[in-house]
């Protein structure tokens, strides 16, 4: 088995209500409840929207989140599946497309030492 890094893209919540968020959240226990009882789940994190960049040589600090970006880093799983190709299947289920929300897959590196 292989790992793979679901990165969620989407807008902020700022404009949902609190019953739109917890709809929004029923449908991510959901998803990640199919994952769990399929066993693939290696670590899940929700993020805050919060954000410390630090850049160049000088190691200039910046705080986040930033103007260029309308898009948030909500959160990660990583997850064990046999191909690229199944996690595009397991994506199909993630609760924010309707909102503008995306998934990056990115397949974990392995090192031999």
């Amino acid at each position: 088995m292989k790992e793979f890094m679901m990165i969620f893209v989407g807008a902020p919540y700022d404009d949902l209500s609190p019953q739109e968020i917890q709809e929004r959240l029923g449908k991510w226990f959901a998803w990640h409840g199919k994952m769990e009882a399929a066993g693939i789940i290696k670590s899940s994190e929700a993020l805050q929207p919060k954000v410390k960049r630090i850049s160049g040589e000088d190691r200039v600090v910046a705080d986040g989140p930033f103007v260029e970006s309308k898009e948030v880093v909500g959160g990660f799983y990583v997850i064990r599946a046999e191909s690229v190709e199944k996690v595009i299947e397991i994506a199909q289920d993630f609760p924010e497309y309707d909102i503008g929300g995306s998934v990056e897959i990115r397949e974990v590196m392995t090192f031999d030492q």
